[in-house]
């Protein structure tokens, strides 16, 4: 049997299932993010301060007292770049970094909290113990809050890090978006969390666009709770959804996973190999906004 996929009318029909729900029930908020002032007191507390930036730049500054993990020893390039790394690297990132399974670990970046929320994202899906936070606004908040900087390589003594069970609730393949739209559950949502550009050249079937920096002020820091639920309430997303979140590689994706999580929304999944595996695919459908003359609905952000 022939696939039939979804055409942008099922983006209005995803909208009209959701909002005629009415409320669902939040499950536990501020769970995942902190502001900067609340993370120097952790901090002091015992919490590891984790830099997420590259590591020529955690050379040049970083907060004092931090460790780095970046980027690339948390990902590897399979059929595309970005894609989540095997539980041995990233055991091996966070053994340098001298982490333990069960330490408490505070995540900033420089980076609009992208790489913060997909280091946050990588050491939960593979299990690991300890408290994990993110830290809004990152750099620039942490020293607006009063944090000492340093530069230079961390000194830190190695561990022999191991990583938990594999959470594989948290991730999707393109197989899976395919099944999601052959089958199109009323509570279901494709958010692509890519500019207007971007998602004017093509995206998934089906999927709503929210950009991701609709999270953020305009100083970097994550909107609070409140905002965010409103946001994507107005766009039909609700908590009890299954919620598949994509960007061009999933970096961006995971910064808006951070705030539908800290929000209380559970059901969050990130497909992994993102805009650039669709598109490369020619046998995946591809919906056109600017060709098909749609009218999307803008979702202002919150205020």
């Amino acid at each position: 049997m022939k696939r039939k996929f979804l055409t942008g009318l099922l983006i209005v029909a995803i909208l009209v299932l959701s909002a005629a729900c009415g409320n669902g029930k939040y499950a536990e908020s501020g769970s995942l993010i902190v502001e900067a002032d609340e993370a120097l007191s952790m901090y002091a507390a015992g919490w590891i301060l984790v830099d997420a930036q590259k590591a020529t730049s955690f050379a040049k500054e970083h907060i004092a007292g931090a460790v780095n993990i970046e980027r690339k020893q948390i990902t590897e390039k399979r059929n595309v770049p970005n894609m989540l790394a095997s539980a041995e690297k990233v055991a091996a990132a966070a053994g340098r970094a001298g982490l333990e399974s069960d330490s408490n670990l505070l995540i900033y970046d420089d980076n609009n909290n992208m790489d913060a929320a997909r280091l946050a994202w990588t050491m939960m899906i593979y299990g690991h113990k300890g408290g994990i936070r993110l830290v809004s606004g990152g750099f620039s908040a942490l020293t607006a809050a009063g944090a000492g900087v340093d530069k230079g390589k961390a000194s830190v003594k190695a561990s022999a890090y191991r990583t938990g069970g594999y959470d594989d609730s948290m991730i999707i393949d393109k197989e899976g978006i395919l099944d999601v739209i052959d089958s199109s559950p009323e509570r279901s949502a494709i958010i692509d969390v890519r500019s207007d550009e971007e998602w004017n050249a093509g995206t998934i079937p089906g999927a709503v666009q929210i950009e991701y920096l609709k999270n953020n002020f305009r100083d970097g820091t994550y909107r609070p709770v409140q905002h965010i639920r409103i946001l994507y309430k107005d766009a039909g997303i609700m908590p009890e959804d299954g919620i598949i979140i994509f960007c061009k590689s999933s970096i961006r994706a995971a910064q808006t996973w951070a705030a539908l999580y800290n929000a209380g929304y559970r059901n969050l999944m990130i497909y992994d190999g993102a805009w650039l595996e669709w598109s490369a695919d020619e046998s995946l459908p591809v919906y056109k906004p600017v060709v098909s003359g749609e009218i999307r609905i803008q979702v202002q952000d919150a205020s």
